[in-house]
């Protein structure tokens, strides 16, 4: 039986207070742990509070940050957290992974896109769409940016 998002995030959440707690947070509401946890990992207070509630999972590119702020290895992590099953985590020690600071011309090539046109609009689309990603994480997302 598949997992619905809803469980596999309080499942993450469960696992993420635990792991959390472990390295000397304190992650209940309002004590403090959760800001630092933030911190730790570079990602913002109200995505931690998301996350360690049971809400939300946290974006891929940010959970080697995270395991690292907890002090656990990141396939650990997403095995424990029910993100990824153990034999998913045997394949994925198996194969490369994409760097996590791939440019948006790198995915273009990397997507065979040669038109001159068509790929002048994608990295601009890309460009636009980290801008308003990091805006909205840092709660600094603008009525000019939306438009």
């Amino acid at each position: 039986m598949q997992t619905s998002p809803a469980e596999a995030a309080e499942r993450f959440g469960r696992f993420l207070a635990e792991a959390a707690t472990n390295a000397g947070y304190d992650v209940r509401p309002r004590a403090g742990g959760r800001k630092q946890l933030a911190e730790a990992a570079g990602i913002s207070a109200s995505a931690i509070s998301r996350t360690l509630d049971g809400k939300t999972l946290p974006r891929p590119a940010q959970m080697e940050s995270l395991a690292r702020a907890v002090g656990v290895d990141v396939l650990e992590m997403l095995v424990r957290g029910n993100v990824i099953s153990s034999e998913n985590r045997n394949e994925a020690t198996e194969r490369p992974v994409a760097s996590a600071s791939l440019t948006p011309e790198e995915a273009v090539d990397a997507w065979g896109i040669t038109n001159p046109i068509v790929r002048k609009m994608l990295i601009g689309q890309i460009e636009q769409a980290i801008r308003l990603q990091e805006e909205s994480e840092t709660g600094e997302v603008d009525a000019a940016s939306r438009g």
